[in-house]
């Protein structure tokens, strides 16, 4: 029986017949590595996902984590679920051989914590969370490496970031937590962070925080932060937990979804606790002091492509549970008009529901494609000959990096709720998955920099860096697909017209936006153009996706052409009216007043 999880065809189809990412094999790091250890990991990724993380998602949601004023209380098979996920090494799978890590491509390691995020994204966001933080200090930390990271990556330790607070929200440079010197290359910190995931919970012996704060007589704004590891319990020289650390639950936060990742407010240097006979959470600087927000962006940036792997596996795997229900119910009758009669027909043979379908299915696999692509990004990152291709392949990964989160963020969400629609009045009830995939999802918009920030950052700062640098990088991509499906002829000639008309005109709209000088103006409907963009960007994953199709025959590539052929026709089209307005320098935001609403 097929998984409704994922589907274990299409991450092949990606991986080895688009990407081919057993070339990899071919760059050192990479070089024991072979299309049979690929599918291993994969295989047993599945095989965990269906039997550890699955049957306990709606549990989780239904019982969500709660606190009794002196500790959290999680229900057992989390626990037995992140027991599980460790033992087999997956925490540290694209680790360093030398950190006890498999040294997988990040390609094949997003595909497989991908399975883990569609069966259950409440328990699968704990690791997931601590593999970006041992990922962040061991770039920038390392004297920090056998202390916090190796038992992070061993399952025993837990990792959060901590950046919001209660008055600054995702305004950074308004944040007042303090870290204080004490000497000895420790600090005492004191402040209150917000909405952090993972901050407290039994689940491990330690949790370990990564906390933006200032330390006194900084500079003002983002410039004066710094970026310090602080630990839930203090750790001795030898590994051995110590003393509880001044870092104190405030309470909990209670969500519409991803109810089985603990949401919490954190105080920091409240005097609950006195390590060392003192008042303060201590603190390691992380590198250099008034840096950290540059370091944490380390984190952030890989969370954001993490956060779009999260809600393409939830756009993914409604989109399946909705096509298994349409196969299986039946409703209406073949002919018009209808002989009362006859048999009723499964649903999914009526064109609407095919189209809800096909929106999904055009949707779901078109974000997978687009994260598995930038993870291969971060594969060639990793492994350039040279500095120059490392940086040519950055800047592809700086502009794609927004869409990857924003993109996935928004459609799968779509997806969910057509699933519902599939559905029908069963949709909408919690009897069925589908209703808790798109609660789960609707977070994925607003985290890790919401849907507004996000644009902002496309249009305002990487589509214009190093005087246009990215944007070319991803044009000469664009350009060369668009060469290749016009040499391949016919009907991929023919998409190859359309995504090279709809790009030309977004390359010429982007350039008009600053021409005029008014960078207000300009990036008033930046939301729009990252919708835009977007969907220009998926065109082309689509373009990319036929033409790997080549001339095969079969069921799975006839849907991967059909569903590029819905993409052109239904979702494409949609850029034009959006870059129209973004031509016109549009105002109408920027004109409406308070007292008018």
């Amino acid at each position: 029986m097929r998984s409704t999880l994922l589907s274990r065809r299409d991450l092949e189809f990606l991986l080895y017949e688009w990407l081919d990412v057993e070339a990899l094999t071919k760059r050192e790091r990479y070089a024991e590595h072979s299309r049979e250890t690929f599918d291993a990991v994969l295989e047993l990724s599945e095989q965990l996902a269906t039997k550890y993380f699955a049957p306990h998602n709606k549990l989780n949601d239904t019982n969500e984590p709660t606190f009794d004023g002196e500790r959290v209380t999680i229900i057992p098979e989390v626990g037995q679920a992140l027991a599980a996920f460790a033992k087999a090494g997956l925490p540290s799978a694209a680790m360093d051989y030398e950190l006890g890590g498999a040294q997988l491509p990040a390609t094949v390691a997003q595909a497989s914590y991908a399975w883990f995020q569609a069966a259950n994204p409440g328990t699968a966001g704990y690791p997931f969370l601590t593999v970006a933080n041992a990922n962040l200090l061991l770039a920038h930390g390392p004297e920090h490496v056998e202390k916090f990271v190796k038992p992070m990556l061993a399952g025993r330790f837990f990792g959060t970031m901590c950046l919001s607070e209660p008055q600054a929200g995702s305004s950074l440079a308004d944040i007042v937590t303090r870290a204080e010197p004490q000497g000895g290359g420790t600090y005492r910190l004191f402040g209150t962070k917000m909405w952090i995931s993972g901050g407290d919970h039994e689940l491990g012996e330690n949790i370990v925080h990564l906390v933006l704060a200032k330390i006194p007589g900084g500079p003002a704004g983002t410039k004066g932060i710094s970026l310090f590891v602080v630990p839930r319990f203090l750790v001795g020289d030898d590994g051995a937990i110590g003393e509880r650390n001044d870092v104190a639950l405030a309470g909990l936060n209670h969500k519409m979804g991803y109810r089985g990742t603990v949401n919490t407010v954190l105080n920091f240097g409240e005097g609950r606790w006195t390590p060392g006979g003192a008042p303060g959470a201590i603190g390691y600087l992380v590198g250099e002091p008034q840096r950290g927000l540059t370091y944490m962006f380390h984190m952030m940036n890989e969370a954001r492509i993490g956060v779009g792997l999260v809600a393409t596996a939830l756009g993914y795997t409604g989109y399946l549970e909705s096509l298994d229900y349409a196969r299986t119910r039946t409703q209406g009758r073949a002919k018009l008009p209808a002989d009362p009669s006859a048999p009723q027909r499964p649903i999914i043979e009526h064109a609407d529901v095919k189209r809800m379908l096909l929106a999904q299915k055009s949707y779901a696999e078109g974000a997978l494609a687009l994260v598995l692509y930038c993870a291969q990004l971060v594969d060639e990152q990793r492994t350039a000959e040279s500095e120059d291709e490392r940086r040519a392949v950055t800047l592809l990964l700086d502009i794609l990096t927004p869409i990857a989160k924003s993109w996935p963020s928004q459609w799968c969400l779509e997806a969910n709720s057509l699933a519902i629609q599939v559905l029908g009045g069963y949709g909408y009830t919690r009897e069925y998955n589908v209703e808790q995939h798109y609660r789960d999802n609707r977070l994925n918009p607003i985290h890790e920099g919401t849907h507004g920030i996000q644009g902002l950052d496309l249009l305002g700062r990487k589509v214009t860096q190093q005087g246009g640098a990215s944007l070319l990088a991803l044009g000469a991509r664009v350009d060369a697909t668009i060469t290749a499906a016009r040499a391949a002829g016919g009907e991929a000639a023919e998409l190859a017209a359309q995504l090279d008309s709809a790009w030309r005109r977004l390359v010429e709209v982007t350039a008009g936006l600053f021409a005029s000088g008014d960078i207000e103006a300009a990036l008033a409907n930046s939301s729009v153009y990252l919708e835009a963009f977007g969907h220009t960007v998926l065109a082309w994953i689509w373009l990319e996706q036929f033409l790997a199709t080549a001339d095969r025959s079969g069921d799975f590539y006839d849907g991967k052409r059909h569903a590029a052929r819905f993409f052109y026709r239904f979702e494409l089209p949609k850029t034009a009216p959006a870059l129209d307005l973004l031509a016109t320098l549009d105002t109408t935001t920027l004109q409406m007043r308070d007292e008018w609403f």
